[in-house]
């Protein structure tokens, strides 16, 4: 059995992932009591290959979910954990707009107060997984993220490298962030400007800079350097996010080399661009 368990916090788009995941074949179980899960599974086994199960601070006994994920594990059963998150302003705007009342609201905190302490009961199982921050998502964009997390599953480790823009903010889901800001700007070129990080004008403008290829070179050497140790740690995804002012130029060449390097040594690599696909 593959299991893909989704957790995260209410408004995150845990109800678009587990439809993303039934139209990919999964069994999906919406809203399961942490107690239950082995119940679930050992009655599933032999019958569902392949099952998504969403728990959330709606579930009963949540604290349970960590330590029964290990006893699956120990029966050789592939468990993945997807947590999802997003900031509070985007949260508060969901809610706002949905009128949906949260599943922690009550007459004693305001909606900005029942985010944050979900956050908090939630803490514990967001070491568990692969997080995928939701912030500013299309409903599309995450189901596609969605296929690309079920397509690599059962790789021992997936290198996830990211663009962004620093002044959309830093993405939640990263497990570090190196910043290319001190990099010449392409932006500066009023013939470059319009273009991207994957254009041909653009990476010949980057690749000519020796600052540029110091960079990439440093970058390439960390995650070298330290791969082995995540996954000694048997991490599923490691997440590495280059930003740029704007996410465009910069940031979207270096993700494209690296990303091509490790792809060469035979390394399961996947590569997002934010700024780009939010503006799609």
């Amino acid at each position: 059995m593959q299991l893909i368990i989704v957790t995260g916090l209410s408004g995150s788009g845990k109800s678009v992932v587990l439809k993303a995941l039934e139209d990919t074949g999964y069994y999906c179980v919406d809203n399961l009591p942490a107690t239950l899960l082995p119940q679930i599974v050992e009655n599933l086994k032999g019958i569902q290959k392949l099952v998504a199960i969403s728990t959330d601070t709606r579930s009963a006994a949540l604290e349970a979910l960590p330590e029964n994920i290990q006893k699956l594990k120990a029966q050789g059963i592939s468990v993945q954990v997807l947590f999802l998150e997003s900031t509070a302003e985007s949260l508060v705007k969901r809610f706002s707009e949905t009128r949906r009342r949260h599943p922690l609201s009550s007459g004693e905190m305001t909606l900005a107060e029942s985010i944050k302490q979900e956050r908090n009961l939630l803490a514990p199982l967001a070491e568990l997984g692969h997080h995928i921050d939701t912030s500013d998502l299309s409903a599309n964009t995450l189901r596609g993220w969605v296929k690309d997390f079920v397509a690599h599953e059962n790789s021992s480790i997936t290198l996830l490298f990211a663009s962004f823009g620093f002044k959309h903010g830093i993405p939640l889901d990263a497990d570090f962030v190196f910043d290319v800001r001190c990099l010449p700007n392409p932006y500066y070129d009023p013939v470059l400007r319009p273009m991207t990080g994957r254009d041909m004008p653009v990476k010949a403008f980057l690749e000519k800079e020796p600052l540029v290829q110091d960079m990439y070179q440093d970058i390439q050497n960390f995650v070298t350097r330290w791969l082995p140790s995540f996954i000694l740690e048997n991490r599923s995804y490691l997440t590495i996010a280059v930003g740029c002012t704007g996410g465009q130029h910069r940031s979207v060449h270096i993700v494209e080399e690296i990303g091509k390097h490790f792809s060469q040594k035979n390394q399961q690599v996947l590569i997002r661009h934010r700024e780009l696909e939010l503006s799609l």
